[in-house]
This record gives C-alpha cells, sequence and structure tokens, in this order.
C-alpha cells in the first residue's frame, strides 16, 4: 500500500471522488485494476469488491459489465463508493460490511479486494489508519480474506487480491492452495515507499521487515480460482 491518502498522485478513474477519511486510489489500486481488466467480465458476471473505499474498482468492473456489489466497513467508504456509482452512472448495490458479513450467502464469479496490509506498531487502528493498518505482521485481515474468500466464489470463479511483499506473499498462496484454490502471483511492482512506512521505518527496520537501504515496495497482485 502506498500508505495513505496522497493527493499529487493520479487517480484511477476521471471524476473520482474521495470524501475525508477514505482511502484515495493509488499505486496498488491501479496494479489490481490492471489486473481486473485481463479477466472475462460480461452481463452475467457476478462481481464483489470487498473493502470497495472510493469504489473505483466497483465502478471500473461495472463499466466493463459487471454486476457489481460494493463492501466496506467504513459508513464515509460507503457514501463515497455510492457518490462515484452515481457520478459515473453505474448501477453498483454497496453495502456496509465487516468483509464478507454482510454477503456471505452470495456466490461470486469474481471477487476484488485491496485490504488493509501495512505491519503496524499499533494492535487497533482508528479512523483513515484502518484502510492501511493491519497488525504487526500485516496480515490482520489478509489471513481473514483467505479464509473466508473461497466460500463465496463460485466454481471458476476468480480473487483478485493486491498486498505489499512486506507481509508475505508466500503465506497468502499457501493459505488458499490450502483452501482448495489455485493460486499464483498475477503481477508484480516495485514502489517508493509512501509517508506511512517512512514514518515507521525503524520500528520495520527492528523487525527486519525491510533492509536498512531499502527504499521500495513490492506490491503483488495475487489471482486464485476456484476449480
Amino acid at each position: 500500500m502506498d500508505d495513505g491518502p496522497d493527493a499529487t498522485r493520479p487517480l484511477s478513474q476521471p471524476f473520482l471522488v474521495t470524501l475525508p477519511g477514505v482511502y484515495a486510489p493509488q499505486h496498488d489500486t491501479q496494479l489490481l485494476m490492471a489486473a481486473l481488466e485481463q479477466e472475462d467480465i460480461g452481463p452475467e458476471t457476478a462481481v464483489l469488491d470487498i473493502g470497495t473505499g472510493s469504489g473505483a474498482l466497483a465502478v471500473r468492473a461495472a463499466q466493463l459489465g459487471g454486476r457489481v456489489t460494493a463492501v466496506d466497513i467504513a459508513p464515509q467508504a460507503v457514501a463515497t463508493a455510492r457518490l462515484n456509482a452515481m457520478l459515473h452512472r453505474r448501477r453498483i448495490t454497496v453495502r456496509r460490511s465487516d468483509l464478507l458479513s454482510a454477503v456471505s450467502t452470495r456466490r461470486y464469479d469474481l471477487v476484488l479486494c485491496n485490504p488493509p496490509y501495512v505491519p503496524a506498531p499499533d494492535a487497533a487502528p482508528r479512523g483513515a489508519s484502518r484502510s492501511w493498518n493491519a497488525g504487526s505482521d500485516g496480515r490482520a485481515v489478509i489471513d481473514r480474506l483467505c479464509s473466508g474468500a473461497p466460500s463465496v466464489l463460485r466454481r471458476g470463479g476468480v480473487l483478485l487480491m493486491v498486498h505489499s511483499g512486506l507481509c508475505d506473499a508466500g503465506s497468502t498462496l499457501d493459505r488458499l492452495k490450502g483452501a482448495g484454490l489455485d493460486a499464483v502471483v498475477r503481477s508484480r511492482v516495485r514502489v517508493p515507499f509512501g509517508p506511512v512506512l517512512l514514518s515507521r521505518i525503524r520500528w520495520l527496520r527492528e523487525r527486519e521487515l525491510v533492509d536498512t537501504d531499502e527504499t521500495n515496495e513490492e506490491l503483488v497482485v495475487i489471482r486464485a480460482e476456484r476449480p
């Protein structure tokens, strides 16, 4: 994750708004969007965007023809996603939900997620930091997704998830494979550390999560398919 909203970085969608406290699309969103655009999406494709934030990915999936449901635990994110759906004239169902709690009885062809994944010294993130802080190893949300996402995928359904190399893509692949999915790293990119990582660089080095001279973060998109 690029570590918090940065208005100097380009948005993934024109005319996309982000209300205060909502994560603004950045490198991770753009990387996941590029993976989304490589999937076969049509009018019958049921898409779920978990932790939708601004709704950028949900809007793009709807533009590609999908029937989109978007969820987020933050009320301001739900409001933002609804606003952006309206601005783009796309019919998107947006619900408040702690990950899959509000949609656990449905099945989807494509599940998207840009979860919180930045390792953090604070046990309980508050406010906007819930969009990126994810426990001491960065996996507080990722592990829940690995356990829950397979249950909402139809046969042949695909999960696309982006996260940092700081929280161990190999563990994510192992967990998804253990849940019965065919999982691979779809794409990788390196980006400079953003403000949040730089603000806790000493802590990250003490935990040996980054090398002393490291200044870039690897982002990966994982694609997992239910056979």
